[in-house]
């Protein structure tokens, strides 16, 4: 994972300019608009009433804006050329750069060769174009089983003459912290700090607020860590769940006003909550139903593969082929290639009947959310569920 320093900053407007129009076909009056929105900037700095004499802008673009992220993707766009040239796969986030390759233990030396000389390359590409790799906070890691990785005798990658860069247990990515082992432990913990801080603050001004507002509040600062990136967290063994579902039943109480120990199932089923287990299998979900009916144009719709339909009923519907699994690794079976077939063909028939002039789901995407949580609520809650009424404390008046 590469870090760039300042690196909104440093982008050269002329570079900018004319990969606009060579790489991507920007000419005449757009291009002309773009011309204007970077050229004619100025900067200037004010302390203490006191400010200094303007100077012209002639490079970056400007953060927190729309365009920022979009123009410096577009500016690093040959970098991802280079980086295949080098038979790498790689992400490009903005500014977050990152490579990764796959190798067993015995090949370990010719990977780190490999990242070693596409490391130096990109260093050179960056220099030429006004950009700074900061190698101090270059992060490496080495993801596999505790067999695979105690095979490698002290692993380290060069990346200068000077630097050299040890694997990290554990690093945070796009938000999501990644440990060698996959096994979201760190990354559970963390989230569960940064919820219970906010539960603690809602329980102290709770009295003073009526239950709807108190529902948007924990939504909106607790719900939200719970729901990012929760894909990742399949088929994750029950007592790492159970550690994000105590987060939500916590926060259901603080919305009721409620002790630790009265009954969460008939809170969670007013609020209309899915349990977290329910909310990653429908975050997933999601996520196949968008490859389905938008496929080429979702980033993951290469990883998803529709049966060809046959003559029999049951294969008339909407069947996912799921593929083999070419090691005993159980960690496998986490992925989206492997779980999410699975998950889609065990759906009723209502979700995976195709209309009648495509190849595609009938129901419309809100039709089809909307069911599935119906569909999942009903598994979060079976009908046996005991049903206590849930009590509030009226709100402060």
């Amino acid at each position: 994972m590469l870090d760039l320093s300042a690196a909104f900053d440093t982008i050269d407007h002329s570079i900018l300019l004319e990969r606009l129009s060579t790489w991507f076909g920007i000419r005449g009056s757009v291009l002309t608009w773009f011309t204007s929105y970077l050229m004619d900037r100025t900067l200037s700095v004010n302390v203490n009433g006191y400010s200094s004499l303007p100077n012209d802008l002639k490079y970056g673009v400007p953060q927190g804006s729309v365009l920022g992220p979009i123009l410096f993707n577009l500016y690093t766009t040959p970098l991802s050329s280079l980086i295949s040239s080098h038979s790498l796969d790689h992400d490009l986030f903005a500014d977050d750069t990152q490579m990764y390759t796959c190798f067993t233990p015995n090949s370990y030396s010719d990977a780190a060769t490999c990242l070693q000389h596409t490391f130096q390359s990109i260093s050179a590409w960056m220099s030429a174009n006004f950009l700074a790799l900061n190698p101090s906070k270059t992060e490496f890691m080495l993801f596999g089983t505790p067999q695979q990785l105690s095979k490698l005798n002290d692993p380290c990658l060069s990346i200068s003459s000077d630097i050299s860069i040890t694997p990290a247990s554990s690093v945070r990515n796009l938000g999501v912290v990644f440990d060698e082992h996959l096994s979201f432990h760190e990354h559970i913990t963390k989230i569960s700090q940064a919820c219970f801080f906010h539960i603690r603050d809602l329980r102290r001004i709770r009295q003073f607020l009526t239950l709807e507002t108190a529902s948007t509040i924990g939504s909106a600062l607790v719900q939200s860590k719970l729901d990012y990136c929760n894909s990742l967290l399949l088929n994750l063994p029950s007592c790492e769940i159970d550690r994000l579902q105590f987060v939500q039943n916590s926060l259901a109480r603080a919305i009721f006003r409620s002790s630790k120990y009265s009954h969460v199932t008939p809170i969670l089923k007013s609020l209309h909550w899915l349990k977290v287990k329910e909310r990653i299998v429908y975050k997933t979900i999601s996520l196949t139903y968008k490859s389905i009916v938008t496929p080429g144009r979702s980033f993951m719709s290469h990883l998803i593969e529709v049966k060809q339909p046959a003559a029999t009923r049951s294969s008339k519907l909407i069947t996912l082929e799921r593929p083999s699994i070419p090691s005993r690794c159980k960690l496998s079976n986490r992925s989206f290639q492997h779980a999410a077939p699975q998950i889609w063909n065990s759906l009723p028939s209502t979700f995976r009947t195709p209309s009648y002039s495509t190849h595609l789901p009938s129901l419309s995407c809100a039709q089809f959310h909307k069911q599935l949580k119906t569909y999942l609520f009903d598994l979060s809650f079976p009908s046996g569920a005991h049903e206590l009424r849930p009590t509030c404390k009226p709100p402060f008046r």
